[in-house]
């Protein structure tokens, strides 16, 4: 007869295999996946839209990772979900017993896909119960939050990833590569813009206790993110504007839309927009000395579109549309996380760079209510809030 402490002994032993599995896959040549035995196991906590149309699909095909696990508070919704993909009957939770996670050795980590109020909440809790944490953007409603987790995971030593999936899309890699090679001369300004019509004042988007915001910490997080992300470099100032229609139910309580404008130490300019109440349009574009290049539609989970236009004399203009074999972006980022677990690294976009974003955040509403400049902290290190580059 097994005693309980034998029971662990195999278990830690068991984990270890796995973590053993997916590190030594990760450090060959050409990467494989490992069986589905060895790879790591993930709870998935909410079962929304997200959820249903892209992340549990997105695990279907990870290389290193698998469902293991749902939390939903709808037991009939989670029983369905659950055949459908073969997660067992002992691997289905409530947000009340959640804390019983911390007995499934099937789980090594968390993927929360929760509304924004309870990312803190469930970070804490996973933490607490010795799971890992990958938290969908943006990190939490506020500064302190994201801190609390931060410390959370580090007291109890499991690692902390946010969600920003273009990080790790190859479009996004590339415009990265050659902004800071300087491909096309230096980079002077840079437009974004991220925008979509809300359907109704209904949704929990539309309720400042659960989202934290309207349209910028949702959607506009997009172009704050990704703009610090291809350039390296953090805002030292902002300067912003806000408005919602007036009558409008969907923006009684959150902003409609945001305008706002950073500068960055090398003197870029960027230019940015967000909006709850207009047709969806996604887009940045990015200007340099000899030419410009971006993407539209940009910030889609597929169907992404690189363009680029160049001066190869003074006569003739060139535009170009590469193409790059397309990827499942959040199988990319769940795979990235759990290569960090198994091989005991930083994530590239760790707590820190969520916490980078909500600070910038908290300086554009500031910005927009008081109608200034705000300075932000100045920070010359390239890449400060990120961990080693996953190329």
């Amino acid at each position: 007869m097994i005693t309980s402490k034998q029971l662990q002994h195999f278990l830690s032993k068991e984990q270890e295999s796995r973590y053993h599995a997916v590190c030594q896959a990760a450090k060959e040549k050409y990467p494989a996946p490992v069986a589905p035995d060895k790879r790591l196991g993930y709870a998935v906590i909410g079962l929304g839209k997200l959820t249903l149309e892209e992340i549990l699909p997105a695990l279907s095909i990870c290389k290193y990772s698998k469902l293991t696990a749902l939390v939903s508070g709808d037991a009939d919704k989670a029983r369905k979900i659950a055949e459908q993909y073969g997660v067992p009957d002992t691997g289905i939770y409530n947000y009340q017993n959640f804390d019983e996670i911390k007995n499934n050795p099937e789980v090594d980590a968390v993927f929360i896909v929760l509304p924004n109020s309870m990312h803190h909440e469930f970070t804490i809790r996973a933490a607490k119960a010795g799971k890992h944490v990958l938290c969908e953007k943006p990190m939490a409603n506020s500064v302190e939050e994201c801190e609390e987790m931060i410390q959370a995971c580090k007291e109890a030593n499991r690692k902390l990833m946010i969600a920003y999936r273009i990080q790790y899309e190859s479009y996004n890699k590339l415009i990265k590569q050659w902004t800071r090679e300087k491909k096309y001369g230096k980079v002077k300004v840079i437009e974004a813009y991220n925008g979509q019509n809300l359907p109704s004042p209904n949704v929990w988007r539309a309720q400042k206790k659960l989202g934290g915001g309207g349209a910028l910490p949702d959607i506009g997080i997009y172009c704050l993110n990704t703009i610090r992300y291809i350039l390296g470099e953090e805002p030292t100032s902002v300067l912003a504007n806000s408005f919602s229609t007036p009558g409008d139910a969907r923006f009684k309580e959150i902003e409609e839309s945001m305008l706002f404008q950073m500068t960055f130490p090398s003197g870029v300019l960027a230019m940015c927009g967000t909006c709850y109440g207009a047709q969806t349009a996604k887009s940045y574009k990015i200007y340099a000395d000899e030419g410009y290049y971006g993407l539209d539609p940009a910030f889609s989970y597929s169907g992404l579109q690189m363009h680029v236009s160049e001066q190869a004399d003074k006569k003739i203009e060139l535009h170009k549309m590469p193409t790059m074999i397309e990827e499942d972006q959040f199988a990319l980022e769940i795979d990235h996380f759990s290569e960090c677990i198994a091989c005991d690294k930083q994530p590239y976009t760790p707590g820190e760079e969520g916490l980078q974003d909500m600070k910038i955040i908290k300086s554009i509403y500031q910005s927009a209510y008081e109608g200034r400049v705000i300075k932000l902290d100045y920070h010359t290190e390239k890449d400060m809030f990120r961990g080693p580059d996953p190329i």
